[in-house]
């Protein structure tokens, strides 16, 4: 199980890091370690990858099923279930912590080209500019 933060600016604007594995954009997020919570799990993925402490989150929708599959760059293959969030309310300066991400920057929903979106998270993607990028 998967948890995840799409975090957003003032402005609408979500935050995405390119992904040293497959060099494609992505938002924070990360497995669960034993006993831990979703959320918890979601806030320590997004201050590890980006830096950023969320101070609030509001759940968005949950990843599953065929789109969710993915076979990453070195051949681990995944059926990802993954909860996501948003956090509009967060604190710290975006930057690359732990190696995974770089290019880390606010994207304005409606500059989002999908093709560049990371492939298990691409639909999650593509519902959140439906609902707030327009």
């Amino acid at each position: 199980m998967c948890s995840s933060i799409i975090c957003i600016d003032e402005n609408g604007k979500i935050l995405l890091g390119r992904r040293n594995d497959n060099h494609l954009l992505g938002y924070s997020g990360g497995s669960l370690e034993i006993d831990e919570c979703v959320e918890d799990c979601a806030k320590r993925e997004l201050l590890e990858e980006m830096g950023i402490i969320a101070e609030e989150l509001e759940f968005f929708c949950v990843n599953s099923g065929p789109q969710a599959h993915y076979i990453y760059p070195n051949g681990d293959e995944v059926s990802n279930f993954e909860i996501v969030y948003l956090c509009r309310k967060w604190s710290g300066v975006p930057n690359c912590s732990d190696g995974e991400m770089d290019e880390l920057r606010f994207y304005d929903p409606k500059e989002i080209d999908l093709e560049q979106i990371s492939p298990p998270i691409k639909n999650v993607v593509a519902d959140y500019i439906n609902k707030f990028g327009k």
